[in-house]
């Protein structure tokens, strides 16, 4: 005997979004790193690591923005990281920032509770020595919806980070010096993070202080793509996608790169299957993530060129 919906069911069922498909979509890091016969690193992974070398360090730093552009929408069911900028350096101090799937934090200063925000953006800083103890009190949030947190479990770091709903386009993450304060004597600066997606408003992430007043940013400046692990997704996938980062512009100058190199490490870490390509588009470097494989140790670490 046939069943049939009734007639106003039916017409719900037709009226109903299908679910949305997940573009990013590959087989799950075991199953390609059994197919490609290697052997899975302790997360997070570094799937790609650029660095741009400059002819000398950048006096009286102000301003850093690094453009990127992601080509499809990465869903919060990854714990994927973005960072247009990796390692970075100014007087001796180390800091970092950049888009996540999955944020992250303590949802005040005063809460040592960790809560989870979805996608959002981030800004961190090191203190001097990575060993001795940076609090709270160097964090400024932008709004209420913000996350800190100070610890020192990838050395001694503060940082705030922000929900803002990225999804694929062009964006741009910043960092401006803004004010100073006196502390013990010392003068002390605020730098602000910033995003802003093209043809739309900037959204404030929080600000850092940091030790002085002027500021030297060092002769390179990196860029890395991650996957993560959070309490929340302990073993993420790896997203299928491609992101492009344009040059890095200090002090609203884009300054030539002497060298662009590609770093895929995987002894020394953050060890990382094999799973991107990195190549250029004119000054653009273009990250390109997929399947694992095999990689020939030669190609481990190489200059950024067009693909062939």
């Amino acid at each position: 005997m046939k069943s049939f919906l009734p007639l106003s069911l039916a017409c719900l069922s037709l009226m109903l979004p299908a679910a949305a498909e997940d573009a990013c979509a590959q087989p799950t890091p075991e199953a390609m790193a059994e197919a490609a016969g290697v052997t899975l690193p302790k997360l997070p992974w570094h799937v790609a690591n650029i660095w741009w070398n400059f002819e000398k360090p950048v006096e009286n730093f102000s301003s850093l923005e690094v453009d990127i552009t992601i080509d499809r929408d990465v869903p919060d069911t990854y714990n994927f990281y973005i960072s247009p900028c990796g390692t970075a350096d100014m007087n001796g101090m180390s800091f970092y920032g950049g888009l996540q799937t999955n944020i992250n934090g303590w949802a005040n200063k005063e809460s040592r509770e960790r809560v989870h925000r979805g996608k959002g953006a981030i800004f961190s800083r090191w203190s001097s020595d990575k060993k001795t103890p940076i609090g709270l009190d160097h964090v400024h949030t932008a709004a209420d919806d913000c996350l800190v947190e100070s610890a020192g479990y990838e050395g001694e770091f503060a940082s705030v980070r922000r929900p803002f709903a990225w999804t694929k386009g062009t964006y741009t993450w910043s960092l401006t010096k803004g004010a100073t304060e006196e502390i013990g004597g010392k003068t002390h600066t605020w730098f602000t993070c910033r995003v802003k997606p093209a043809g739309g408003e900037a959204h404030e992430i929080g600000s850092l202080r940091f030790e002085g007043k002027e500021f030297t940013y060092w002769a390179r400046h990196s860029a890395f793509v991650e996957v993560y692990s959070t309490a929340k997704i302990p073993r993420s996938g790896i997203p299928k996608v491609v992101v492009t980062f344009g040059a890095p512009r200090i002090n609203g100058v884009a300054l030539p790169s002497k060298q662009t190199i590609a770093y895929y490490p995987d002894k020394g870490g953050p060890d990382s299957p094999d799973c991107a390509k990195i190549n250029a588009d004119g000054t653009n470097c273009v990250v390109t993530v997929g399947p694992i494989f095999k990689r020939p140790e030669a190609e481990r670490r190489h200059v950024v060129a067009p693909a062939p």
